[in-house]
């Protein structure tokens, strides 16, 4: 399989560019894409929602009246749940919403979603840029020279601080290292656009 290849400035090559089939040609897994990303969303979760319970809000030491010939309901505490202002009966608490996925299960759920993307026609590389300090104009001006429209997302190898900032600034534009890479910003994007070392990395950690 081939995808275009461009310059560091965004002028495409003549020459295209072949990729690993082992990485970006394999049959999809639907049903394992599915599940990795009801996973990864659940896992976004932070669970940190928490209430009082009667036990924890303040007040609420002395009987508010005394039991009998008032004419009123029997009641121990102002912070009971049935009160306004007392506490919450059933709340959340904090909780770990994290679910485990598998090693291998994660590997084979990315190469699926690339292969639907290589498919789709959506997979770039780019020639590593080097950017001596953050500029949003230049990386704008290289999206513009690659006619890109829509979500895109650049993935690169090394951490260049440069190069985020660059794509900081830009909406449409989200930029990701290959590393951490996962299923789900990659469906999510409309164009991919790999470093030529984002690509080597990737194609060397997955094609086994």
């Amino acid at each position: 399989m081939k995808v275009n290849f461009y310059t560091k400035t965004g002028t495409k090559k003549k020459e295209q560019l072949e990729i690993s089939d082992a990485v970006f040609g394999i049959e999809p897994n639907e049903a394992l894409l599915t599940q990795y990303i009801h996973i990864y969303k659940t896992n976004q979760r932070q669970g940190t929602s928490k209430v009082k319970t009667r036990a924890e809000v303040s007040g609420g030491g002395k009987k508010p009246w005394r039991q009998k010939g008032t004419g009123r309901a029997r009641h121990g505490s102002i912070r009971s749940p049935i009160w306004r202002g007392g506490g919450i009966v059933h709340g959340p608490t904090p909780k770990s919403w994290k679910l485990n996925f598998p090693k291998k299960m994660r590997a084979l759920a990315i190469k699926s979603a690339l292969t639907y993307k290589a498919q789709e026609e959506a997979i770039l590389v780019l020639e590593t840029p080097k950017f001596e300090k953050p500029s949003s104009k230049e990386m704008a001006k290289i999206l513009s020279k690659m006619d890109l429209h829509g979500k895109v997302l650049l993935v690169q190898k090394e951490n260049g601080l440069a190069v985020r900032k660059s794509c900081a600034n830009i909406s449409n534009l989200k930029c990701a290292l290959v590393e951490t890479l996962n299923a789900y910003e990659i469906l999510l994007a409309e164009k991919i656009i790999f470093t030529e070392d984002a690509l080597k990395f990737l194609e060397e950690k997955y094609a086994n």
